[in-house]
């Protein structure tokens, strides 16, 4: 595969931008370029006071610098456009950049757009406000009368080393922000968990895809994947841009190929599709039980059993399905007053288990989904009951926070708090404990592959990673939170800061991904993980 990055293209107003002016404006811009602590950057064009409209001289909502004539200009909502004004009153201003994130913007199209000369003009400014050798140093208390340790954070060994010395120390190997390329921010929230995936870590840095060997001549996803986490875990602390996996990832998901918006669920599926396919037709076999030994599946499959029963005579025809994560409706208002009722209290909360009660709840289907019944020989009403016949590697949860209604032909979004744990037992969800409810041991007379199945791995995961959504249906932006060696982090695409438990406890959230204890635990140490990859050697080729 040629090692040329192809960036995407850009915009036809920002086209004709860069034929006019060339870099000038981006040069021109580094003075009020404003670098802060773990890549973020900013734009203060005084800094003595706060930037303010120049139409209104409020300093809400979002605020760009015209890279024309420098002028500052609001865009609150579409019907309080000052931006579109500007660029109506003045010809060929229509390319700006955000404030706040330092990000181009062209006001015609309404949407980030990504140049990779902007992209350096602004790392070049990280890196000159980067301190010396000397200064980057991060002390490690060890007690008051004990000399401070001295390390130098530049290097990889000692970012590794540095990862025992707490939250004030460096930040741990491999957390490195993502720019936004043009509205992709559902692109940096997935992948930053992506690339904290104890096993796809292991893979990948284990050399197990190794991309200058590749021998498949047509474009591999999984190639830019690996060449994403070498530069992500290179020890450089600069925000990094994805270019070359978006571009790459366009020409596998053509219909997805544009500047918008996208969903961070869609997203995810689509990667490890796009992983999936690559793989030769021999391995994809038996897809009844998710044995595909594909990298993705290895990783996220697991298998779900749907029951559907006759309400009859108790005929059960049973279909086994493979998952990639598992997509939860929210608990509803009334199921949350039922259960208050029941408990005699005020509940009123969701909760990542209720959501998990819910979906393994026995279902009444409509008169529409009648089962055709072996035993009475027509069809009868039936119920259906949901449950995990195997658990993956790593739990991927996806909250249904968006409602399509196609009669009432609107969509909204489910602002509503569900509590979630850190650790998780998915032991009632197994299919083995939903049929021992149902029908008490004497199933497993009958049933006994459930139980291998089903107890396979641990039951037991722990919360590595939650993606978050704010703002509205049509116009939000993504998150990501880690936990790594115990701390949580905040990755806002090329923003990384450090936040507390009680935050993310607090968090709306729309992705949950679990990995399995033993899985955590061994990943919480990095270097037992770079152990761990030359034990297990190397494997050629995609997938």
């Amino acid at each position: 595969m040629s090692g040329k990055i192809i960036n995407p293209k850009p915009c036809s107003h920002l086209a004709n931008y860069r034929k006019k002016h060339g870099l000038r404006g981006y040069n021109s811009l580094q003075k009020n370029l404003n670098a802060l602590p773990h890549g973020k950057t900013t734009i203060s064009k005084d800094k003595s006071q706060a930037p303010r409209c120049s139409f209104c001289s409020t300093n809400k909502g979002r605020l760009y610098f015209c890279l024309i004539c420098s002028q500052i200009y609001c865009f609150i909502s579409p019907d309080s456009n000052h931006a579109l004004l500007h660029c109506q009153a003045e010809r060929d201003h229509e390319i700006a950049v955000d404030m706040e994130r330092a990000e181009l913007f062209c006001v015609l199209c309404c949407d980030q757009v990504y140049d990779p000369d902007f992209d350096m003009a602004v790392m070049c400014k990280q890196i000159k406000q980067l301190p010396s050798n000397n200064d980057c140093v991060k002390v490690r208390k060890q007690s008051s009368h004990k000399r401070r340790k001295v390390v130098d954070c530049t290097t990889s060994k000692d970012l590794t080393l540095m990862m025992d010395a707490g939250p004030s120390s460096c930040l741990p190997l491999g957390l490195r922000g993502l720019n936004n390329l043009g509205n992709t921010c559902f692109m940096n929230s997935v992948l930053q968990a992506l690339l904290h995936t104890p096993p796809l870590k292991n893979y990948f840095l284990g050399d197990q895809h190794n991309r200058e060997i590749c021998r498949r001549s047509s474009p591999c996803l999984a190639c830019d994947i690996d060449a994403m986490f070498s530069a992500v875990f290179s020890g450089d602390r600069t925000p990094y841009s994805p270019a070359r996996f978006l571009y790459s990832w366009w020409q596998h998901s053509a219909n997805l190929a544009s500047y918008e918006q996208q969903d961070a669920h869609e997203f995810f599926i689509s990667v490890l599709d796009r992983i999936h396919e690559k793989e030769e037709p021999s391995s994809s076999q038996n897809k009844g039980t998710g044995d595909c030994h594909c990298i993705a599946h290895r990783v996220f499959s697991g298998v779900l059993r749907s029951d559907v029963s006759c309400t009859v005579c108790g005929f059960t025809s049973t279909t086994y399905d493979p998952c990639v994560d598992i997509s939860l409706d929210m608990q509803s208002a009334p199921s949350l007053a039922e259960k208050s009722t029941k408990m005699g209290k005020s509940v009123g909360i969701s909760t990542l288990m209720g959501c998990l009660d819910l979906f393994t709840r026995p279902e009444r289907l409509g008169p529409d989904q009648k089962l055709y019944c072996q035993n009475c020989e027509v069809r009868q009403d039936s119920l259906k009951q949901m449950s995990i016949r195997r658990l993956p590697l790593v739990l991927c949860f996806h909250m249904k926070r968006f409602e399509h209604s196609s009669i009432r032909k609107m969509s909204k979004k489910i602002d509503q708090y569900m509590q979630f744990p850190f650790s998780l037992d998915m032991t009632p969800y197994l299919s083995t404990s939903i049929l021992r409810n149902r029908f008490g041991n004497r199933i497993f007379a009958f049933d006994g592959d459930e139980s291998d199945m089903s107890t396979e791995l641990s039951t037991e995961f722990e919360l590595f990673a939650v993606v978050t959504h704010s703002g509205k249906l049509e116009a939000g932006h993504y998150v990501t939170y880690l936990r790594l060696r115990n701390q949580w982090y905040k990755c806002d695409d090329a923003c990384i800061t450090h936040v507390s438990e009680k935050v993310v406890r607090a968090l709306q959230c729309y992705m949950m991904y679990y990995t399995q204890k033993m899985l955590h635990y061994k990943a919480s140490d990095d270097l037992d993980c770079f152990r761990i990859f030359t034990q297990e050697g190397t494997h050629a080729g995609c997938c």
